[in-house]
């Protein structure tokens, strides 16, 4: 069965920015989406977050699984995948504004307190697309370009649309570009 997860960024909700907008058009097209509050979101903690959510024994990562992660919450995605046992792989990971380190921000260090395994991590996905804008206040370009060749992803580069969330504006309550490439 299709399915999706959702996951938000740091001091977010699983009902902030575009998150509960796209769940609703997965549904709508059939997708089982899991969309959950990771625990104590102010401060990201990748053993904190993975233990969450492998904690659920009703969902099922698959090669029918797309999992979407937003700015911290696309490192979660990744580190996620760089645990999944061995023979366990999904169909597509999405990243939008994800970080490659923490770039002097404290309050995200937990994400990064193992490195990234980029290989272990290409082992559980089919394929990875990264999205990033220009102008992202919080994320530089260089992260989205260091994405684009160790998980040989495809980067998808829209100008202009600062983080992907509200601080940009009320569009922001939909991402109907980020959907269109998930339903292809």
């Amino acid at each position: 069965m299709k399915n999706a997860l959702i996951l938000h960024g740091t001091a977010n909700t699983s009902g902030g920015n575009w998150f509960p907008w796209l769940k609703k058009e997965l549904e709508k097209r059939g997708y089982l989406v899991w969309s959950p509050d990771l625990p104590r979101a102010d401060e990201p903690d990748e053993k904190r977050y993975l233990d969450f959510i492998f904690a659920n024994k009703q969902w099922e990562f698959n090669r029918e699984t797309v999992i979407v992660g937003h700015s911290s919450g696309g490192v979660a995605a990744l580190k996620l995948l760089q645990r999944l046992p061995d023979g366990v792989g999904i169909d597509r990971c999405f990243t939008v504004g994800a970080f490659t380190n923490t770039h002097g921000w404290d309050d995200i260090a937990g994400l990064f307190t193992t490195p990234f395994d980029f290989t272990e991590i290409k082992n559980h996905a089919r394929k990875f697309i990264v999205y990033h804008s220009d102008d992202d206040p919080y994320v530089p370009l260089r992260d989205a370009k260091e994405l684009e060749s160790k998980l040989s992803a495809e980067l998808v580069m829209m100008p202009g649309q600062g983080h992907f969330n509200l601080e940009k504006g009320e569009q922001y309550r939909t991402f109907p570009e980020l959907l269109e490439k998930i339903i292809r």
